[in-house]
Formats: C-alpha cells, sequence, structure tokens
C-alpha cells in the first residue's frame, strides 16, 4: 500500500455510475416486484452499499477507509437502468474506489436476479463521475489528527 500518513485528513467524496441494458419487459417485471428472486432495486441498493464497505477486502492495495456515507441511487429508463453511488470519508485518501466498487456490485446484484427472465442484459460504461476534496476546518474533529 502506498503510505497516506503524511497527507492532511479531508473530506473527501466521490461519485461513480453505470449502466445495466434490460429488456422493456425485464423492466416491467421489476417494477411490479415480479422477480422470483425478490425486489431488485431494494437489494442492488443494499449489495452496492456492502461493497463500498468491504473495498479493502476486495481489491488489494485499497486503502481501509471509515465511510460517513454510501448511497445508491438507481434511475431507470426504456432502455435499462443507470446506478449512482455516492462515497463520502473523512480520510487521508480518497474514496474512489468504493464508489466504483458500490456501482459495480449493484449492476451485478441486479444482473443476477434478472439472469433468468432475460439473457441480454448488459453493464455498460463504468466510470468515475466527480471527486472532491475539501480541507477540514480548523478546530474540526481533532480527534482525527492525534
Amino acid at each position: 500500500m502506498v503510505d497516506v500518513s503524511a497527507k492532511p485528513i479531508s473530506k473527501r467524496r466521490a461519485i461513480a455510475s453505470g449502466r445495466i441494458r434490460l429488456q422493456r419487459q425485464t423492466l416491467d417485471l421489476i417494477a411490479r416486484d415480479q422477480i422470483a428472486k425478490g425486489n431488485v432495486f431494494a437489494t442492488a441498493r443494499i449489495a452496492g452499499i456492502q461493497a463500498a464497505k468491504q473495498t479493502a477486502q476486495l481489491i488489494p492495495l485499497c486503502h481501509t477507509l471509515p465511510l460517513s456515507e454510501v448511497k445508491i441511487d438507481i434511475v431507470t429508463s426504456s432502455k435499462g437502468a443507470e446506478v449512482t453511488c455516492t462515497a463520502q470519508a473523512v480520510a487521508r485518501t480518497g474514496v474512489e474506489m468504493e464508489a466504483l466498487t458500490g456501482v459495480a456490485v449493484a449492476l451485478l446484484a441486479i444482473y443476477d436476479m434478472c439472469k433468468a427472465v432475460d439473457d441480454r442484459m448488459a453493464i455498460e460504461d463504468i466510470r468515475l463521475i466527480e471527486k472532491t476534496k475539501r480541507p477540514l476546518r480548523a478546530g474540526a474533529d481533532e480527534t482525527l489528527k492525534r
């Protein structure tokens, strides 16, 4: 792992997204909660959050981060669904890998839950949308600096 101990602690945020192509019939089944494995998007949200929290165990050399927020949003269109993951932490290194991992696993969960009814699904365009780093205010969270 890279030594980040000399970096200042700052508020880190990353947003990643990706898409899954789904047939119209599959989207209708999801909307009517008629996929045999259960509620597809609720499951995908939980899977994405869990994955983001486990990024350091999944990807070698990633730092373990104290995530303060992980959010998975799913928006449908006529061609499928777009998943967005927002991850935040107060840390010495960024949360891009956590956001990307959250998106990837949420998409994989959708794929897994729908594979019995849709053999044309395709996961596409997983990418980092944004990353930010903001310094902490003077005196804020002094316990993290000790």
